[in-house]
């Protein structure tokens, strides 16, 4: 790991650098709307500011049209301070355990070279992605819609890297940790397990290139864990240790942290953490994202417009989306761009009637192959997981 800069720690301690136009270091705070406050850390374009230590940003709506989220824009989300800018050169990635038949640390050469390269598209969404838009409101990072984004991630299987390792046949789960830490001894380190067979499956990832290009230290460099289908939570960043063990991951960010009511969510269950009260967020939930028009837009009368927005789920991939203007009683079926994988966003488009002056409430919903659809209505969970109400933008033909 290499030292921070004297200017680099000072902005690590203070969480970012406001900035008052994209690409540009210093300027005054940007005001986006409502509370949200433009801001950029080191290498990224100004993003909304949630918390600055640890660093919490989202992406912006208008960065979010693009198909693939890009590098600069894309979210950021740390639950502990001290992020040190790890050096690829000397990183080492250790994989070790009790159920593991050997133990080995890979340098980032011997990841890239030493195993199949594959390229995969998927959406990384935080599990509490639109916490701010819960009423009554809940603890947390009060995130909007853009602490999520689209990206097409290069690295290895880790079924391949746990191969290597032997997996023994009492191995229960596989734990993940990084280089980011605490200030205070007391604050437990973030780190996550995964269940035996979701660390084997094949889309699972040590990802060490992002949209093409190298990781970007604020999303995980040198290497992070890629989950498609789940949520974020589980996308450990600067990757350092891995570990295959036969008895349930006893930390705190999983027997106390990222945790549902039992049954409340149609997902699929991480059997050896669950209790008869909570369980852990697995899946996404079948979801979607209006990007254009924008809510309060005016729309000028008998001229064409456009409905825009992106759709996607935990992995069954996106059959449909419907549309509705007339307050939810009929649906229109909007055209779906082609499929980028069962991971990835899928893009809608839709006319839009503007004969008529007036306002006009658009409501979008997306169901998924497995026959999932957006639900009407919140289920509520103090922790402020899981919002897929159907989307509604409201906007003004005139």
């Amino acid at each position: 790991m290499t030292a921070l800069t004297r200017r680099e720690a000072l902005l690590a301690a203070a969480g970012f650098i406001a900035a008052g136009a994209r690409g540009q270091e210093n300027g005054p705070a940007v005001s986006s709307g409502g509370d949200a406050v433009l801001a950029a850390l080191p290498g990224k374009d100004p993003l909304i500011q949630r918390a600055f230590r640890p660093p919490n940003f989202e992406t912006p709506l208008a960065d979010l049209v693009p198909l693939y989220t890009g590098n600069a824009v894309f979210f950021v989300r740390y639950h502990l301070p001290v992020i040190p800018r790890v050096d690829a050169a000397s990183w080492r990635l250790q994989v070790e355990g009790p159920s593991a038949q050997r133990s080995f640390a890979l340098s980032l050469p011997e990841l890239k070279g030493n195993f199949p390269r594959v390229s995969l598209a998927a959406v990384n969404q935080c599990s509490g992605n639109r916490r701010g838009l819960f009423s009554p409101r809940v603890p947390g990072v009060q995130w909007g819609n853009g602490a999520m984004g689209n990206a097409l991630w290069t690295g290895v299987r880790l079924r391949d890297v746990l191969h290597k390792a032997g997996v023994a046949a009492d191995a229960l789960e596989v734990v993940f940790n990084g280089a980011d830490s605490a200030v205070l001894p007391a604050t437990p380190d973030f780190v996550k397990s995964l269940p035996i067979d979701r660390a084997l499956d094949e889309s699972t990832l040590i990802a060490f290139e992002m949209n093409g290009q190298p990781l970007p230290h604020w999303n995980g460099a040198p290497a992070r864990l890629v989950v498609p289908g789940w949520t974020g939570t589980y996308w450990m960043k600067h990757l350092t240790n891995i570990r295959i063990q036969p008895a349930p991951f006893a930390g705190f960010w999983m027997k106390s942290a990222y945790r549902i009511p039992t049954g409340a969510f149609p997902t699929v269950r991480f059997v050896s953490q669950e209790t008869p009260e909570t369980t852990p967020i697995t899946e996404m939930l079948v979801n979607s994202l209006i990007t254009s028009p924008t809510p309060a837009a005016r729309l000028r009368r008998g001229e064409p417009a456009q409905l825009a927005g992106k759709a996607w789920d935990g992995g069954p991939g996106i059959a449909a989306v419907e549309v509705s203007v007339d307050g939810r009683h009929s649906w229109r079926e909007a055209t779906l761009a082609r499929e980028l994988g069962r991971f990835a966003w899928r893009e809608f488009q839709l006319a839009l009637d503007t004969s008529r002056a007036g306002p006009l409430e658009i409501a979008v919903r997306a169901r998924s192959r497995n026959g999932a659809t957006q639900p009407e209505t919140l289920t509520f969970n103090a922790a402020g997981y899981h919002d897929n109400r159907v989307q509604t933008v409201r906007v003004e033909v005139s």
